[in-house]
């Protein structure tokens, strides 16, 4: 379960800063939390949650980890306007008797959009090969 404030180095921003949250609710099988020091017109959320779906070989858990920034317009200075990044994993529970597939596809995606491929160097400010890909919409 995760803690019910994510306050060291779970999340960082661009720049490998350090962006702290606090959870709001948890129901069912989903829980949201607050960026703590955000703006109230200007929401900063980070949610998880789960689906299973399916029985016996074929049960599936479709878990999903979204981030939702609400910020001002750069074009007019005034029109709040929300970015959203979110990671979901579609994951054959009824068929799986480890992690180890999962986990490389997680490994696959966060090093495809956080290094640049020869590089070592895991990066925060989007400028990985997948995010750039995400940010200019190359393909």
């Amino acid at each position: 379960m995760l803690s019910n404030t994510l306050n060291t180095n779970e999340v960082k921003d661009r720049a490998g800063v350090e962006v702290e949250f606090s959870r709001l609710s948890t129901s069912d099988r989903r829980t949201e939390f607050a960026k703590i020091s955000e703006t109230p017109s200007l929401p900063y959320r980070l949610s998880v949650s789960h689906q299973e779906i399916g029985t016996g070989l074929k049960a599936r858990r479709r878990s999903v980890v979204r981030f939702d920034k609400t910020h001002i317009s750069g074009v007019d200075s005034e029109t709040p306007v929300t970015t959203s990044a979110y990671l979901v994993l579609d994951y054959p529970i009824g068929a799986s008797t480890t992690d180890d597939e999962a986990q490389d596809v997680i490994a696959n995606i966060l090093s495809f959009c956080a290094t640049t491929g020869a590089a070592t160097t895991v990066l925060f400010d989007g400028t990985g090969n997948g995010a750039a890909a995400l940010l200019s919409g190359g393909l």
